[in-house]
């Protein structure tokens, strides 16, 4: 039990909402291999709410979503995330 929490807790995303030096917010782009982050879609405990944005992704948690260029590539997976999201309507980052 007790090494489950500390996995969990090794799982999360700091204050600085970044992961592995990684800003979490800006344009992202949608790959299928190779990615910065592999991301999960969850409807609850997120470690980050992201607000899909149209332009100046500036605050923590809000992605424009491109098809090149971006600041960082995201893969969408099932299973073994790096970090967990969940879309929001409003109040985007750290929960």
């Amino acid at each position: 039990m007790l090494a489950e929490l500390a996995l969990l807790a090794a799982d999360t995303v700091p204050d600085d909402c970044s992961w592995n030096g990684i800003p979490l917010y800006g344009e992202v782009e949608v790959v299928d291999s190779f990615p910065d982050i592999r991301v999960q879609i969850v409807e609850s405990f997120p470690d980050l709410k992201v607000k899909p944005v149209g332009s100046f992704p500036d605050d923590c948690g809000e992605w424009e979503f491109v098809d090149s260029f971006a600041d960082f590539t995201i893969q969408f997976v099932d299973s073994f995330p790096d970090i967990r999201i969940e879309y929001v309507e409003s109040f985007p980052g750290l929960p």
